[in-house]
Parts: C-alpha cells; sequence; structure tokens
C-alpha cells in the first residue's frame, strides 16, 4: 500500500470527485457511512456518544457520523464553536441534515463540563483533518486539553487533531490522544513513528473506494507492507522439489555465555525452510546446539569465540547473534569482509564490530542487509534529533553505501538502496525482549537463500516476523510470549500465507 502525503491525499479526493464522478457531499456521506459501520459493529457496549466538529470538512464527516449513528439508535450529543458559526460547504450541508433529525443535540464546546461522561460514553474527535497547519489555538487548544484529561475512549476521524499527517508537530503542541483513529484509505506517515503515533492508538484504515487509477499512478518512496504486497512476493513451496531447490544457510555467530542466540538464529533459519542449514559457532557451543538444532550442521569456529570466518561461495550467511565481541573476532570478521563479495546479513555483534571502525562500513558487500536497532544505528552512523531524521540518514546511507537497512522500531522500516521506505504494521511489544532479534536474522538468511531478493527477503522477512508474534501474543500475551514462541508460530503464518495464495479447485 502506497502512504501518500496530506496534500496526495486531498488530490485524491478531488481527481474521484471528478473522475468517477460523484460530488464532494455524496463522498463525505460515503466515508462516513464507513466509520458509521466500523463503530456500530466495535462498540457494541458504548450507546452515548459526545461528537466533537470543527467547521471544516473533517467536522463536516463528524456530523453525518453523528446522524447516521443516532439513526442506528445511539444516543449522541453533538459539540461545535458556534452552532451559527461558518462551517464549509459540505459541513453547511451535514449541519443542516443534522438539524432536521430531531433528538440530536447541538451544544457549544464550552457546555462540556455540564454533561457527564460516563464510563458508557465514547469521545468522538472530528475537529481537524489533515488541513490543520501549525498549533491548536484558543477554544480548540483548551477543548483538547480537557479531553485529553477524559478517561473515556476517543476515537479520531481521520487524524487525531493537532497531529500533522507527514511529520512532526511543532514545539509544544497540544494533540489529542486517542484510542482509535479511523483514517481513510492509506496510512499517513505521522501514524508509523513512535514521536506521532503513540497519540492515534489503534489504526483502521478505511476504504471508502477512492478512485484507483490515482493511486496506481501517483509516486511515492513510503509504502505499508500489506497483505496484498506479501502475498505478492511469497512462493508457495513446490511439490517436485527437493533440499537442494531452497538454498543453503549458514549461521555465523555465539560465543561462551551467548550460545543461545546462535540456536535462536538457526532454529529461526530452519523453520523458514532453508533446504540445508549450517551454523557456525565456538566448540564450547557443540553439544548445546547439536541437541537443540539436530537439524543443522555445526561447523567449529573456534574454542570459545569464533575466529576463523570461512564461507562456501554456494551459502547464504548472517553474522552476529551472540558472536561477542572478542579482539580475535572481530579483527578476523573485518579481514573476511575484505575478501567477502556476496550479500550477507549483519545483525548484533558484526555491527558493533564495525562500529568500532567506521572505515568499516566500505566493507560491507554490495546489497548487504544490516538489521541495527535505534542504539546500534546510532553507534554506527551517528545521533539523529529524532525518529524522522534517523529514516533520512538512514536512506542516505543505504543509497551511499548500495546495502538494506532494516531499521528495527515498532514499525520497523525496510529501506532500500533506491530511496524506498517500506513500513512494517505486523508485531507488538512483546517482540521488546533479548533474542527477536535473533530471530528476524535467521528468517532473513534463510529466505535469501531460498532465492527471494534483497528487497522481497526484507519486506516478507519483517512481516513474517510480526505475524508469528502477532499470533504468539494472541497465545501467550505480550507479557510471556518469548522468542521462541515466536519460531513456533511460523507455521501457522505459513499455513495462513498458504490458503490466500493457493488457488483451490
Amino acid at each position: 500500500m502506497k502512504v501518500f502525503t496530506a496534500e496526495q491525499i486531498r488530490n485524491w479526493d478531488q481527481f474521484t470527485i471528478l473522475n468517477e464522478p460523484i460530488s464532494s457531499t455524496q463522498l463525505m456521506e460515503r466515508a462516513s457511512m464507513k466509520v458509521c459501520h466500523w463503530i456500530s459493529e466495535n462498540c457494541k457496549i458504548h450507546k452515548k456518544l459526545f461528537v466533537f466538529c470543527g467547521n471544516g470538512n473533517n467536522g463536516g464527516d463528524g456530523l453525518a457520523i453523528a446522524r447516521m449513528l443516532y439513526i442506528k439508535g445511539f444516543d449522541v450529543d453533538v459539540f461545535v464553536n458556534d452552532p451559527k458559526g461558518k462551517f464549509s460547504e459540505d459541513a453547511s450541508v451535514n449541519l443542516k441534515r443534522l438539524r432536521d433529525v430531531s433528538g440530536v443535540s447541538i451544544r457549544r464546546f464550552n457546555e462540556i463540563d455540564q454533561y457527564n461522561f460516563d464510563d458508557k460514553t465514547i469521545i468522538i474527535d472530528a475537529l481537524f483533518g489533515t488541513g490543520l497547519s501549525g498549533n491548536l489555538e484558543g477554544e480548540y487548544e483548551i477543548l483538547v486539553e480537557q479531553l485529553n484529561k477524559k478517561k473515556n475512549y476517543k476515537i479520531a476521524i481521520d487524524i487525531p487533531s493537532g497531529l500533522p499527517a507527514d511529520g512532526l508537530p511543532k514545539e509544544n503542541a497540544t494533540i489529542l490522544k486517542t484510542d482509535y483513529t479511523l483514517s481513510f484509505q492509506c496510512w499517513k506517515r505521522s501514524f508509523l513513528h513512535p514521536e506521532t503515533g503513540r497519540f492515534t492508538g489503534k489504526v483502521e484504515i478505511l476504504d471508502i473506494h477512492l478512485h484507483p487509477e490515482y493511486a496506481e499512478t501517483s509516486e511515492t518512496h513510503n509504502f505499508v507492507i500489506d497483505d496484498k504486497m506479501v502475498e505478492s512476493i511469497f512462493n508457495p513451496r513446490q511439490e517436485f522439489s527437493h533440499k537442494g531447490s531452497y538454498g543453503k544457510s549458514l549461521i555465523i555467530g555465539g560465543s561462551y555465555g551467548k550460545i543461545g542466540a546462535a540456536i535462536l538464529a538457526t532454529r529461526s533459519a530452519l523453520k523458514i525452510g532453508a533446504g540445508l542449514t549450517f551454523t557456525m559457532a565456538p566448540e564450547c557451543g557443540y553439544e548445546i546446539i547439536q541437541t537443540s538444532c539436530p537439524e543443522a550442521m555445526f561447523i567449529k569456529g573456534g574454542g570459545e569465540y569464533v575466529n576463523n570466518f570461512v564461507v562456501d561461495n554456494d551459502m547464504v550467511c548472517g553474522i552476529g547473534p551472540g558472536l561477542g565481541t572478542h579482539s580475535d573476532t572481530g579483527k578476523n570478521f573485518l579481514e573476511f569482509l575484505k575478501t567477502y563479495s556476496h550479500p550477507l546479513i549483519l545483525d548484533a555483534d558484526a555491527l558493533n564490530i564495525i562500529a568500532a571502525d567506521q572505515e568499516a562500513l566500505r566493507l560491507i558487500p554490495s546489497k548487504t542487509i544490516i538489521t541495527p536497532h535505534p542504539k546500534e544505528f546510532e553507534r554506527l552512523f551517528g545521533n539523529t534529533a529524532n525518529s524522522f531524521k534517523r529514516l533520512e540518514l538512514a536512506k542516505a546511507k543505504a543509497k551511499e553505501l548500495d546495502i538494506y537497512i532494516i531499521l528495527k522500531d515498532h514499525h520497523t522500516q525496510v529501506v532500500t538502496p533506491q530511496g524506498d521506505v517500506f513500513y512494517n504494521i505486523t508485531g507488538n511489544a512483546g517482540l521488546a525482549k533479548g533474542g527477536s532479534g535473533d530471530v528476524l536474522t535467521g528468517i532473513l538468511v534463510s529466505l535469501l537463500a531460498q532465492g527471494y531478493s534483497e528487497k522481497e527477503t526484507c519486506i516478507l522477512g519483517v512481516w513474517l516476523h510480526g505475524k508469528a508474534a502477532d499470533f504468539a501474543a494472541e497465545k501467550y500475551s505480550k507479557e510471556a510470549m518469548l522468542p521462541t514462541d515466536v519460531i513456533n508460530e511460523f507455521g501457522e503464518v505459513f499455513k495462513e500465507l498458504n490458503r490466500n495464495t493457493i488457488k483451490e479447485l
């Protein structure tokens, strides 16, 4: 799914109005019906709604939603700045329609203290859409501050009021913090970054059937990894195939006290389906690796740490999980990079070794995939003021070094050498545990070994990792789930992928 700017989305609305054709009021009605349906299906125990509407088209959505939900049996009160004030043309139409419906009160913002916000009341935010420039001010800022103090569920229509669509808010901005955001047609960049996404709650993208031609022909470098994209990449297992059809994966990692990281990466690579899987680790890990991963073959890389990096050209290699940063490990790893030219998967201590010698960045083979978390990224490339700046730096470094960067975050970002960014929306906070990155490394090595391109490996890999984590969280909870639980859910993910991609008679 493409991610468009606020301006592009407004242009998409206009393109739909001109080419469907449909009037702007009818398009507003269509969007409001989608919201109404979602609320009526998901808020069955909440029958009281306070809808806060601005004077623009976002307010027009709110006025239409209030009318529709009242007709469906909800108890609705509407709050506006001034019922006799100036509204946009489409909002004025919906204000008149609402007034024609008896039973819905239209109040002023400053009257909210007279109303009881009990625990069955939902607050609907339709104050400002994506057209707001600058911070909330005056009565609107006071209102949002009051609403933020309420413990009621809050649902934003299109975007939480005060939040920019495409970047960071200005300093000291007042923004409504919502539990759900019901947005239209596509994601907005601010939903996908930690500084701004914390205001949106759970995001639901509602398809309001804007004209598909606009999306097909309009350019962007930002995308969300959705099911359609993943299904177009995934290659189901072929019946007439053998282990040689699915490549050789090699995990290089582990050191005394950190053998578990290499095991997690190895088990992950095995479960993702590489034809043959090897683990190069120090001799101290031999028995535990052979016991824990009997399907993998062991290669001795040293005594208590790896100091011998030898990789056959027909293997796809992932280096880093539990590797350690012993001086011999670091020295021999950098020597290995000087002579190795195939794409690698580099994570954890492999990145830490490179970060200690900035000249080593130039040794990373072209098309390699690196998977830093924010601190590892900072050690590699320097500090940035925020995640938007970090992403811009990642784009510059991916192009400069001709590598793929997987920026691990709540919505992990895949950054290509061409400057495209793919945001992953699977996964959850249960992955915030040691070992989760090792599991991802194993996934990526295995997919690349099976013949997926580097770009496909990154996109499919982060999605699959997050999807398995979602299944694990559902089964065990975010708190109790472990990286091994994520590995054990790969089968359920592949079952779902196969159901969605293999055509049945």
